[in-house]
């Protein structure tokens, strides 16, 4: 009895096409493990290579931390040394303004004349004092003492 369907056979190069496709299968799977392991280890130095920077840059923020405290202690002491500087100028332009009023009422009752000499501007006001005009200018290489 013929059937007008096909029958299929097995043929030889049917048999052959499944090994090959094994062959295939195992050749991307190994490829695709490959790529996933160099992908890991991308991943992986990618990683070293941020914990390295990371520890760089705490050294880095450390010794700049040192530094701003040097400039900060430096600058209290200069700060504290100008402040007693403002202060024995103060005591030392009111001293000489006391000594040139007497010296005034002396010549003023003597009748004789006195060579008084007259006080700088500056010292009857320190808060002018030449150079305090000059701006502060801020410099960002940080040079420990």
């Amino acid at each position: 009895m013929s059937s007008s369907f096909p029958v299929r056979g097995t043929s030889s190069s049917e048999g052959d096409s499944q090994p090959m496709i094994d062959v295939r299968k195992r050749k991307r799977m190994l490829s695709n493990r490959e790529s996933a392991r160099r992908s890991r280890m991308r991943k992986q130095q990618q990683l070293d290579d941020l914990i390295n920077q990371e520890a760089q840059l705490k050294s880095q923020n450390g010794q700049i931390a040192v530094q701003i405290n040097l400039v900060t202690e430096q600058y209290n002491k200069v700060e504290s040394e100008n402040a007693v500087l403002r202060a024995q100028l103060r005591e030392l332009t009111e001293r000489l303004q006391s000594v040139n009023s007497v010296l005034h009422f002396i010549e003023e009752f003597s009748g004789m004349a006195m060579d008084i000499p007259e006080i700088p501007d500056p010292l009857l006001k320190p808060w002018k004092l030449p150079g305090m005009a000059q701006p502060v200018i801020a410099n960002s290489n940080i040079v420990p003492f």
